[in-house]
């Protein structure tokens, strides 16, 4: 059974940092793609960044030069390290984690709230 544990979301002021965990379990082989996206109230969720098992990245461009996807194959655990944060940051943020057979699972979600 493949479990998705995130943590670190909270209240930040702009300007300021945090760094989000999301510790994945229940794949033999571990993951392939992992990433994190976000939900804001009345939005779609849509991509923040995501990684390659090899560890090739892609970045939504409004973050692009402020959040760092990095991830920890032995432990299965990505990171998604947020500096500059902005008001429009706000949102739930999704972990969200590929099996080697090629399903994706996702997280229950972290709140990230950042005020002006």
């Amino acid at each position: 059974q493949v479990q998705l544990v995130e943590s670190g979301g909270g209240l930040v002021q702009a300007g300021g940092s945090l760094r989000l965990s999301c510790a994945a379990s229940g794949s033999t082989f571990g993951f392939n793609d992992m990433g994190w996206y976000r939900q804001a109230p009345g939005k779609q969720r849509e991509l923040v960044a995501a990684i390659t098992r090899g560890g090739s990245t892609n970045y939504a461009d409004s973050v692009k030069g402020r959040f760092t996807i990095s991830r920890d194959n032995a432990k299965n655990t990505v990171y998604l390290q947020m500096n500059s944060l902005k008001p429009e940051d706000t949102a739930v943020y999704y972990c969200k984690a590929v099996a080697h057979w090629e399903a994706a699972y996702w997280g229950q979600g972290t709140q990230v709230t950042v005020s002006s």
